[in-house]
């Protein structure tokens, strides 16, 4: 070990050309004790017992690098980085942690990325990191699919790519199926588990997500994939890529396209897919722009499936389009393209202070058709139709609800650095929404007075969201970090017109919106980070979110009985270590939630059911992981939840359509829907020479369909086992190499479902309720070439 000696020598060289670097200077961290390398980039260092095991290496134009002098032998080989070659990791720096932060992350790198990105969408590559649960409406992971973190929905869970806002701002939901094989252009995810650091965009109350795009290579390159599998599953994309040109450009670019019928019936996806990305570097600064965009085309499959029918064995049952008589409405389908336009800038203004500004702007449209009979016409602004001996007054109809919105903004941070006693970061963001919501009639039996492409309802939504943040890491001692985030939030949201509301015993009217909601909300965030021995530390911290209502919320609702905003207090602690053969990892955290908003059943002031307060709730658990090299082939590591998810007292009403009215049903501590009380990962790796091999389990134990911690309305657990296996061959003729990857999803054939919902009455004086499940597919396959050159 380094740290035992008491002098060490290297050399210190540029990594692109390898040349020595004469004067480089090296410096003992936490003393004044350093050097300057000699002509041949040579250095002797003798180490101050007073000091710190850790150097750092500065040299004008060239990247600073620190090294941990224990994980080298010396001589030391140092190769540092031209300034110029600034990679895109700058946007997404301000919204990450680090070991020196107290928080719960994850790192998701390109490699594990890459391995299990065949065809399936994103939450499928986070399925084994701790907490999470994956949904599929399909069953095969194509389609709408969706992730749950600690049993936290996906509108709950920030998701920024390259520091840009991306949840829906009225819903505040990711729709995964806008971004097809987005998974292709990604080099690394953080998760953030928790409230997490500040961030841009809706606040994160149970996990947030930073997605950082494909880096730029130094080389030129391409790559086509190809892969086919079960349900008629089919992905085909082609990336390219310019390496750094002369004048310092550089470009990148991916098409790609996704098929699959889906398990369940009907449930066929066709989806379309590009990202191109242009960079330019100079000598302390980098421009770059990227521009990606999806298109989707999804048969319905979110009504899922009956329980009766899963009782009988019709796993894939679907009811959609089943309203036309005969055969289904074959266009019963959802129509959506979103396109994301980013331009980012860095400007490294000193060694040890940046700053970073990028504008964007996503343009979605689109609709969803579907079939439905025995409509009343004056629901959809058409006249009943007056006949000599009878009025029509219902009509079987097509009709097409649209969507079209603009997003767009800017984000800004930057960041100091003063050495080994603190770092700040100031940032901030400035988002504006613009959406129309409307509904068009494009067929009708009996059509009436009716106009070709007349508006039934038209009602448009505007949020301004303004954040500004600061936050900072302060070393107390060699040993001890403290850590500082503050956030002042704002939001104003206006939208007014003719919206679908959602009426009595489940109906559907057409009525007058208008509104108008400005909040003001203060996020702090405080932690301690203790580093011990090597490899070891340990840390807590306190931070609060705080979150508005939703869409639905305000429309549903009118201002004397609208939902109050959500807060989050969030208590986090835990250790990370790392000895020579395996690591070890625990996170204990307690969410406390005031005024969280949960499905009640109850109707509101103007007839709708909708989310309502619940004073307090909480989630508690305990996060733990760990991994061992067994052998120099093979490793293992595994990770598991063991939580509380409860509502302290929870009051839950149900429609009593025999008087006309409501009643209410108190629980006391139920547990909080789709939470499980265990989620638990394991893999098994091994890895020799070109071949790859491995093991994965899942299993997640029972998530209730409500709030009543009901049985007959529950999920139950279920255990998933995959296998993966990959070879590559090397230095084929034309090519530089050849990967095959095959992935068996549910080797075991496991019958489970994912996710589902219930709905109840009163009756003849008996409750009644109805359960829908979300069935995933038994075993199946993806096979994948990748041709690389």
């Amino acid at each position: 070990m380094l740290m035992a000696q008491q002098t060490i020598t290297g050399t210190i060289s540029d990594a692109q050309t390898g040349e020595p670097l004469l004067g480089a200077n090296v410096l003992q961290m936490g003393t004044s004790n350093g050097v300057s390398a000699d002509g041949e980039g040579a250095f002797r260092l003798t180490l101050s017992d007073s000091g710190r095991a850790q150097i750092r290496i500065t040299f004008v134009g060239y990247q600073t690098q620190k090294i941990a002098l224990e994980e080298y032998e010396s001589p030391i080989q140092i190769a540092l980085k031209p300034r110029a070659i600034i990679s895109n990791e700058v946007f997404v720096e301000a919204l990450r942690v680090d070991e020196g932060s107290p928080m719960a992350y994850e790192n998701i790198d390109r490699t594990e990325i890459q391995e299990k990105n065949l065809g399936q969408d994103m939450p499928y590559m986070l399925s084994g990191t701790p907490s999470v649960t994956t949904t599929s409406d399909a069953g095969a992971g194509v389609g709408y699919t969706g992730l749950r973190i600690r049993g936290v929905d996906q509108g709950r869970i920030n998701v920024t790519i390259n520091g840009i806002p991306v949840n829906d701002a009225e819903s505040h939901g990711v729709w995964w199926v806008n971004m097809p094989d987005l998974a292709s252009s990604v080099e690394n995810i953080q998760v953030q588990r928790g409230v997490g650091t500040s961030t841009n965009g809706s606040a994160a109350f149970g996990a947030t997500m930073n997605i950082q795009t494909s880096q730029m290579q130094p080389e030129a390159y391409g790559k086509v994939n190809t892969s086919a599998g079960s349900f008629n599953t089919k992905k085909a994309n082609v990336m390219l890529g310019s390496g750094l040109m002369d004048n310092g450009w550089q470009f990148q670019g991916r098409l790609s396209k996704i098929t699959s019928d889906g398990y369940i019936d009907r449930a066929a996806s066709d989806l379309k897919s590009f990202y191109l990305s242009a960079a330019h570097n100079g000598d302390r600064s980098l421009l770059r722009a990227d521009v990606f965009s999806g298109q989707e085309e999804t048969y319905h499959a979110w009504n899922g499936v009956s329980e009766s029918r899963l009782q009988s064995g019709d796993r894939t049952y679907n009811s959609a389009g089943t309203e036309k008589p005969g055969e289904p409405y074959e266009d019963q389908t959802d129509n959506y393209q979103q396109d994301h336009y980013q331009l980012h800038y860095s400007y490294q203004l000193a060694d040890n202070w940046n700053a970073n500004a990028s504008l964007h702007y996503t343009y979605g449209r689109g609709y969803y058709e579907e079939y439905k009979a025995n409509q009343t016409l004056s629901d959809y602004s058409i006249n009943p139709i007056q006949l000599p001996d009878t009025t029509i007054a219902q009509s079987n109809l097509v009709r097409q609800l649209w969507l079209k919105n603009h997003f767009y903004g800017g984000v800004f941070s930057t960041d100091y650095e003063k050495e080994d006693q603190w770092s700040l970061t100031l940032g901030g963001g400035y988002n504006e929404y613009d959406g129309d919501h409307y509904g068009e009639v494009v067929w009708s039996q009996y059509i009436g007075d009716s106009e070709i492409d007349e508006q039934y309802y038209l009602n448009n939504g505007f949020k301004t969201d303004f954040n500004t943040y600061l936050k900072g890491q302060f070393y107390l001692t060699d040993q001890l970090t403290a850590f500082a985030d503050a956030q002042i939030r704002r939001i104003t949201y206006k939208f007014l017109g003719k919206d679908r509301q959602q009426g009595p015993n489940g109906s559907e009217q057409v009525v007058d919106v208008q509104q108008a909601d400005e909040l003001t909300f203060f996020n702090p965030k405080v932690g301690l980070s203790y580093h011990f021995w090597e490899h070891h530390r340990a840390y807590a911290s306190f931070s609060v979110a705080n979150k508005e209502p939703t869409r639905d919320e305000y429309v549903n609702s009118t201002p004397e009985n609208r939902p109050r905003h959500e807060s989050l207090y969030d208590w986090e602690a835990g250790y990370k270590g790392s000895f020579e053969q395996f690591f070890v990892e625990a996170n204990f955290y307690y969410m406390d939630y005031k005024d969280q908003l949960i499905l009640t059943g109850e109707i509101n002031d103007v007839g709708s059911y909708t989310r309502q307060n619940v004073p307090d709730s909480y989630r508690a658990g305990i996060e733990l992981q760990a991994g061992v090299q067994l052998w120099p082939f093979l490793e293992w590591s595994g990770n598991a939840t063991l939580s509380r998810n409860k509502i302290q007292g929870y009051t839950y009403y149900l429609d009593n359509y025999d008087t006309g009215g409501q009643e209410s049903i108190r629980y006391k501590g139920p547990d909080i829907a789709f939470s499980p009380d265990f989620i638990g990962n394991s893999k098994l790796r091994f890895n020799y020479d070109q071949f790859s091999a491995e093991w994965s389990t899942k299993y997640a134990s029972r998530q209730y369909l409500d709030n009543t911690q009901n049985r007959g309305r529950s999920l139950d657990a279920y255990i998933l086992n995959d296998v993966r296996l990959g070879y590559s061959w090397n230095n084929t003729p034309v090519l530089e190499n050849i990967e095959a990857t095959l992935l068996v999803n549910n080797v075991l054939d496991e019958m489970y479902e994912s996710n589902g919902y219930t709905y109840g009455y009163i009756s003849g004086g008996e409750q009644q309720f109805f359960n829908y499940y979300y069935p995933q597919a038994g075993r199946n396959f993806l096979l994948q070439l990748s041709f690389n050159f």
